[in-house]
């Protein structure tokens, strides 16, 4: 046709699966997909009700896989879930995701802000739990390790999977999203009260966690999920959040163990 190449539409005659003419069919959704999911930026309720129906969605997930007889690679399977529920939505969207940022002067500072954030913290544990051995009470949300031999892969999995996952979805994707709902999207802007998305990032963060373990005491997530989120929005990324996290899980399940 005068040497032009002309583009056969999936109407244009019949295929059958595998061929790559039929796998076309499938862009009109995916492009309306992706018009769905920009509005967010111009138009708040879409941004909420993705948000929402992610999160929900998500949260759901793991806890009917939690329910279900134990299945291989279930450890592996429940961090990629986190994972791809951050970023999917984020690249559909055509969203910046909130950064790493690794670079040699960041790094310092975030590294100093999460010791000094342990130096703070951790001697509050210690003391709470102590008391609460002292006076019989059981510690909650006491971790579980494997035998002598168990410590180690317990360890990578804390800071690999649990603490890794964990912040990309409810930093990087729900309070970045939240902070977007309330008028800003950059981590750390000024225009908007920072404590109204640390509070609603903790809320969150503590109530997946009661339905997912199915536990009452797993609310008490929300004291370190305020320190987790005020993390995020001091630092500018998600780096002082993940580094936290995993010493967090680390030295509250050493010091629970020990204790008793």
């Amino acid at each position: 046709m005068n040497g032009s190449q002309t583009r056969l539409r999936p109407s244009d005659e019949s295929h059958k699966p595998g061929d790559s003419v039929y796998l076309l069919r499938w862009e009109p959704q995916i492009e309306a997909m992706q018009r769905f999911l920009a509005l967010g930026r111009k138009y708040p309720a879409s941004l909420a009700i993705e948000t929402t129906a992610v999160s929900i969605g998500t949260v759901a997930a793991i806890r009917f896989l939690n329910v279900q007889p134990p299945v291989d690679f279930k450890w592996l399977i429940i961090p990629c879930l986190l994972v791809s529920a951050s970023l999917l939505p984020t690249w559909l969207r055509k969203d910046d995701f909130p950064p790493m940022c690794l670079e040699g002067r960041h790094v310092a500072v975030s590294l100093g802000m999460v010791c000094l954030t342990c130096l703070c913290t951790i001697p509050v544990v210690v003391l709470g739990l102590w008391l609460m051995v002292r006076m019989h009470w059981p510690i909650p949300l006491r971790p579980v390790v494997a035998g002598p031999d168990g410590w180690f892969p317990w360890l990578v999995y804390q800071f690999l999977y649990v603490a890794v996952a964990e912040e990309l979805f409810f930093r990087g994707y729900l309070q970045a999203n939240v902070m977007r709902l309330l008028g800003d999207a950059r981590p750390g802007s000024r225009r908007i009260d920072p404590y109204v998305a640390i509070v609603i990032s903790a809320g969150c963060f503590a109530l997946a966690h009661a339905v997912v373990q199915g536990q009452i005491t797993s609310l008490l997530t929300f004291l370190p999920g305020l320190i987790l989120a005020w993390l995020f929005i001091r630092t500018h990324s998600l780096l002082a959040p993940i580094l936290f996290h995993g010493l967090a899980n680390v030295s509250y399940g050493v010091i629970a163990l020990n204790l008793t």
